[in-house]
């Protein structure tokens, strides 16, 4: 197993170098080039010259980018050039929101998503695969901001039992160690924080939990079929083995592989940037910083938060591969 996870560590190596060389080109591939993106409406060729000296661009293209992949490993991307913060502080104040919200969010879609997809298939064709397949549709089809603000209009507005947006209550004075609200309150005993961080996180995580818990249930539901076809089952029944036995040991076992593949996707997509649902509820993660970033042509913050979303995918891909090998041994063997 350790050997394994070696060889995928040493597999992603190359793979983060060439997202880096990706990265690094576009964002210097963009029209007029990126000092020009920034200043807009406030470009001279003065200017230019000023912001292209302060971010390194009148340099070679190989010193720029070897300096870029030696201040990325160290974390030092520069200031922001609106708020002009370190841009590494901004990002971990927007990590722990971020990933904060996607945990929960995913704790929902997967504690919600394997069993009712599994039920699903387990009563094929009959009201509760209908009512699953037709919850799945709408799960998919309706928009995250759309499905947000409706939340809102109905929680927030005519019933006032949860908070609209923001992570905690302004009233509330806590104790911040690890930036995960919900997570200071527990370990500095503060429980009245831990309390609210969870009715603030309630709408948002069930909003962003809709898509990856739709694609969850489909998913979880045809490998279920699937499986339920084998040979093997059907051997399985034969020697008279108890029907609980059977799925647990061997069907829901060997329908987890494809399903663990999407929860990794699906958590790659979370951490990358809920975008839609973090500006609706007023959240200060990553999707919010990304989102001003664009807006704002804020360079050094854009390119940083591009390399971190390709490192989540690339992480999320690696951490997939091993629960492919703690769930199949023979996936470690073969490869």
């Amino acid at each position: 197993m350790l050997r394994f996870i070696v060889r995928r560590l040493l597999q992603a190596i190359p793979t983060l170098i060439v997202l880096s060389i990706l990265i690094f080109a576009w964002l210097r591939a963009l029209p007029g080039g990126p000092a020009t993106a920034m200043l807009g409406d406030r470009w001279t060729p003065e200017r230019e010259a000023q912001l292209n000296a302060a971010l390194g661009l009148d340099q070679p293209i190989w010193v720029q980018y070897w300096k870029f992949l030696g201040r990325a490993i160290t974390g030092d991307f520069g200031n922001s050039t609106v708020t002009g913060l370190p841009v590494i502080e901004e990002i971990g104040r927007g990590f722990t929101a971020t990933v904060e919200l996607s945990f929960f969010a995913m704790v929902v879609a997967i504690g919600l998503g394997i069993p009712l997809g599994y039920l699903a298939a387990r009563y094929r064709g009959r009201l509760l695969d209908n009512l699953t397949v037709v919850s799945t549709l709408i799960g998919v089809a309706v928009p995250v901001f759309f499905l947000g603000f409706l939340a809102k209009w109905v929680f927030s507005s005519q019933l006032g039992i949860l908070p609209p947006s923001g992570r905690q209550d302004v009233e509330i004075n806590s104790t911040s160690v690890t930036g995960f609200v919900t997570l200071d309150g527990l370990l500095t005993r503060e429980f009245d924080a831990t309390i609210d961080g969870l009715v603030h996180l309630l709408m948002p995580a069930l909003v962003l939990a809709t898509i990856p818990m739709a694609v969850i249930v489909r998913i979880t539901r045809a490998s279920v079929l699937d499986v339920l076809d084998e040979d093997f089952v059907r051997t399985a029944e034969s020697k008279g083995l108890g029907t609980a036995t059977i799925r647990r040991r061997h069907v829901l076992r060997n329908a987890l592989l494809p399903v663990s593949t999407t929860i990794g996707l699906q958590t790659g997509l979370l951490l990358a940037g809920a975008v839609l649902t973090e500006k609706v509820f007023v959240w200060g993660g990553l999707g919010s910083l990304l989102a001003e970033a664009i807006e704002l042509k804020d360079y050094p913050r854009l390119q940083a938060l591009i390399l971190l979303a390709a490192v989540v995918y690339v992480v999320v891909n690696l951490l997939v591969d091993i629960s492919y090998a703690i769930i199949d041994p023979r996936v470690r063997v073969g490869r």
